[in-house]
């Protein structure tokens, strides 16, 4: 049931309030009533996914209950302090599982700025998990030979540029920005030697973080482009 724009507007401002009541990180935003009426509403909605078998069908449900928590995420990104907030936490998660990755970054930026635990049943931190997950949506689309948009990759990895985490999981983020710079047509390579230059970096990263990552190919083609579309160099007089 979609939300009256008054009941929006509420709740926004209410969560706001409440958040920027709570002092920071060593506290929780247990107690708050907006954030206790967001955890009951979970609840329920993790009840209903419990019911779906297919992880299709419950990516498709995650989008369509998404909705209702905007107005609370809007209100806490605004005003929050950084309190653990396992709403906040869940909703980036779920965008991940919706494919809004636009919206789960937004709240994964203010996840890592204040350090919020992810929930326990999650053993990776929340940097590895963005770019792991961002990282493998684009090499999965990227297989299907369908674009996986750069803008957000760019975003996942300037978020998670300072985050500790497996070599092999940053090496998948700079495999899929490396793959999406390099998607020129070979006869377009000789205008777009700056971007194939890029994508060149972002492969070698990628092969120097784990050598198995799948890149090599990609690797020889844009060190191939570079080479044939080489600007001489013109001896000195």
């Amino acid at each position: 049931m979609a939300l009256s724009p008054a009941k929006r507007h509420f709740q926004r401002t209410t969560a706001a309030i409440e958040a920027a009541a709570v002092a920071g990180p060593s506290q929780t935003m247990e107690g708050a009533t907006a954030y206790e009426h967001q955890l009951a509403q979970l609840a329920q909605h993790r009840a209903r996914l419990k019911q779906v078998q297919s992880n299709q069908g419950k990516a498709e449900l995650k989008a369509q209950l998404l909705p209702e928590y905007v107005p609370y995420v809007q209100g806490v990104l605004e005003a929050g302090n950084g309190a653990q907030d396992e709403v906040l936490t869940t909703v980036m998660l779920w965008r991940i599982d919706a494919a809004d990755y636009p919206g789960a970054l937004e709240v994964a930026e203010y996840v890592i700025k204040h350090g919020l635990n992810m929930p326990d049943r999650f053993e990776r931190t929340t940097g590895t998990l963005i770019a792991e997950e961002i990282a493998e949506a684009a090499l999965k689309a990227q297989k299907a030979g369908d674009s996986f948009p750069l803008s957000i990759l760019e975003n996942a990895a300037a978020i998670t540029a300072e985050q500790d985490m497996p070599d092999q999981a940053r090496a998948k983020l700079h495999l899929a920005i490396g793959k999406a710079l390099a998607a020129i047509p070979d006869d377009a390579a000789a205008e777009k030697l700056e971007t194939l230059a890029e994508a060149k970096q972002h492969l070698a990263k990628a092969i120097d973080l784990h050598s198995n990552c799948g890149g090599k190919k990609d690797l020889e083609r844009v060190e191939r482009l570079l080479k044939k579309h080489a600007v001489p160099v013109t001896p000195a007089s």
